[in-house]
């Protein structure tokens, strides 16, 4: 797939300019006396993600043709955010894989990862409060309360067969599609929009990281390790009930069903072949993928309401391309 035909590929171009100079911001706030917290939050930060969260805060400003100089400095905000969330969760996930190399508490340990974790949500609420607007503090402080219940439910259901859909969506939207829809909101208040755009902003930032999540869950059982970046078969070792699994004994036999719950009860990954089989073959992912195309269709209904340009024609591929992702 060539650059022109990428949406992702497409709207990190369109943002490119801009990331360069949130770029600069990382790097300038990375700096610390303790030469530990630099080595760490840098190891993480330069781990060749997307950076999609600090995009869409700018997509959604260009979209909105605001450029408030803010801007830059709270998409870095948000990314500190986000990796400090991804410090921690691969600390309580156990996790030793993640975008192709070895996570933070692989290489460092776990104390140095929850504490550099720690740093940076110090340092993104010192930077916050320098945009001097109640809004923009309220918003992201309620976002990352909002995310850290997220972690704390998933804590609580794991290992737990018996866990719903409704249930599953609770902790995606706390957990990862909050911070998609801060993202989005912030840049509706950057730009005075007024409280219906600034909901529908919302509304498509919670949508796509809602589909995007969605869709994360089900290439644990249908993507490719090397394409990810991450061992499969993660979500299950780690007692995880996400849609796929759900879906599965819903929609297979009493043994399929068996098989299923044990295995997330358990964390035994032993007859994981056997279990991406029965979801493959019951039509769960099918399912879990067309759960992933309402969200999907929501946040493109939202993103309607937005002035039409450029960024709002990315802002709506990202959305439609959701489906294809692999990685």
């Amino acid at each position: 797939m060539t650059t022109s035909q990428n949406p992702t590929a497409r709207a990190l171009a369109l943002a490119a300019d801009d990331m360069r100079q949130v770029d600069a911001i990382i790097s300038r706030r990375l700096d610390s006396d303790v030469p530990l917290v630099g080595q760490v939050a840098g190891y993480i930060v330069s781990s060749g993600g997307k950076r999609l969260r600090p995009v869409l805060l700018l997509l959604m400003c260009q979209a909105l043709g605001c450029l408030h100089p803010q801007r830059h400095t709270l998409a870095a905000v948000v990314e500190f955010i986000h990796t400090a969330t991804l410090l921690h969760d691969d600390v309580v996930d156990e996790s030793t894989l993640r975008r192709g190399r070895a996570t933070a508490n692989q290489t460092f340990g776990n104390p140095a990862s929850v504490l550099v974790g720690d740093f940076l949500y110090s340092r993104a609420f010192q930077m916050m409060v320098e945009s001097h607007s109640m809004r923009v503090m309220q918003v992201l402080a309620d976002a990352t309360n909002v995310i850290a219940e997220g972690e704390v439910l998933q804590l609580m259901n794991m290992h737990d067969a018996s866990l719903d859909e409704a249930a599953y969506l609770r902790v995606i939207r706390s957990k990862t599609a909050k911070l998609f829809e801060a993202s989005c909101r912030l840049a509706a208040i950057l730009a005075n929009s007024p409280p219906a755009l600034e909901q529908a902003c919302a509304e498509y930032g919670q949508s796509l990281g809602t589909a995007f999540q969605v869709i994360d869950d089900v290439l644990d059982y249908d993507g490719d390790s090397g394409e990810m970046g991450k061992n499969l078969g993660d979500d299950l070792r780690e007692g995880k009930a996400t849609l796929p699994l759900i879906l599965a004994m819903q929609l297979g036999n009493a043994d399929e069903a068996r098989i299923v719950r044990q295995a997330i009860e358990t964390g035994n990954t032993q007859q994981l072949p056997r279990i991406i089989d029965i979801v493959r073959r019951t039509g769960a992912l099918d399912a879990t993928r067309a759960a992933a195309a309402t969200q999907a269709e929501r946040a493109m209904q939202a993103a309607r309401a937005l002035p039409a340009n450029e960024a709002t024609n990315s802002l709506l591929e990202l959305a439609a391309q959701l489906l294809q992702r692999r990685s």
